[in-house]
């Protein structure tokens, strides 16, 4: 038994040291690439990211929500957010009160006008059997984008104005994505840490949604 100790021990110091080296790894290489991007970077805990954008639906869940590596600045002429993201959600068990952590990658850009909320996610079992429920979401004219996404809005002719037909073909080319907009906010959110050098190619992508939106949603908006 004293053996069993030890070894759990030495397997918790190691994770935990191996742990806190991936993160200063990580910490650096987000560093490096905020540097060549022109951007500013903090490592830190955030909370005022969670406060001021948890009117977002994928920011809004769970406790103790922070953000941390936040990359921040103009990046092609938008100003964008990029960062790790962390909740936790409990459960109760037979050994007592079970904390889950939950960390993803999330991407925010600044929109120059106030929107409606619209969401654009990946069609999964999940959104099925919501619809059942009555949660209906938005279909349009290309049969395969209503497979793919489900979009939901309140507004139905914002929606329309979005999922234009430059942005339901990017979107199929690309359906990791999940999008929302809401207020000012444009936003992409994953449901993992994304690497480094995924974090430059997902900013670009975030960008690309930008230019699909009809410039006269601004004007009509303003």
């Amino acid at each position: 038994m004293p053996f069993v100790i030890v070894a759990v021990f030495v397997i918790i110091v190691i994770s935990t040291i191996y742990g806190v080296i991936q993160s200063r790894k990580r910490q650096e290489g987000l560093f490096e690439l905020a540097q060549r991007m022109g951007l500013d970077f903090g490592a830190a805990e955030d909370r005022e990211i969670a406060d001021r954008y948890g009117f977002l639906k994928q920011l809004a869940e769970g406790e103790n929500r922070y953000a941390c590596n936040v990359l921040s600045g103009t990046f092609q002429r938008n100003q964008v957010l990029a960062f790790d993201y962390h909740y936790e959600t409990y459960t109760e068990g037979k050994g007592g009160r079970q904390t889950h952590h939950h960390w993803f990658s999330f991407f925010i850009l600044s929109l120059p006008a106030i929107f409606p909320d619209l969401t654009i996610r990946r069609e999964n079992l999940i959104t099925k059997v919501v619809e059942v429920f009555g949660y209906q979401d938005i279909k349009f004219e290309s049969a395969e984008f209503s497979k793919a996404f489900c979009v939901r809005s309140p507004d139905k002719k914002f929606a329309y104005d979005v999922c234009n037909a430059q942005m339901m073909e990017y979107l199929l080319a690309n359906r990791d994505l999940s999008v929302e907009i809401e207020f000012q906010a444009l936003a992409l959110a994953f449901n993992t840490r994304l690497s480094v050098e995924q974090i430059e190619a997902n900013l670009q992508r975030l960008v690309e949604i930008r230019s699909r939106l009809p410039e006269y949603l601004f004007t009509q908006t303003a």
